[in-house]
């Protein structure tokens, strides 16, 4: 499937919902290790420490060597950071990280 494949789209939207409904992390982090490779869990888990680092300030050269992340993966995260609706925003409320301090 690619990106303009409708079924991308649907299948998307399901699984959020699914996790929505479930409130179960532990489910959801076991479902994540399941249907992803080794790899694949590590690169989401990356992403999701560079939305944690660039929330604390932490410089995109920095950023970049610790994680081993390009520098426009950096930039699109810094953009979606800034946008006043971030998805990115609203899930480091949800998990409280806006206040914690996070070590790249």
């Amino acid at each position: 499937m690619n990106i303009d494949d409708p079924r991308v789209a649907q299948n998307i939207s399901e699984l959020a919902r699914a996790f929505a409904q479930t409130g179960d992390s532990s489910l959801i982090e076991t479902f994540f290790r399941s249907i992803l490779t080794p790899a694949e869990t590590a690169d989401i888990a990356s992403r999701w420490a560079l939305v944690k680092a660039l929330n604390n300030k932490t410089p995109q050269r920095e950023i970049a060597k610790t994680l081993g992340l390009s520098l426009c993966k950096i930039t699109r995260g810094s953009r979606e950071l800034k946008n006043p609706d971030s998805a990115f925003r609203k899930m480091l409320t949800l998990v409280g990280a806006e206040s914690d301090s996070v070590s790249v």
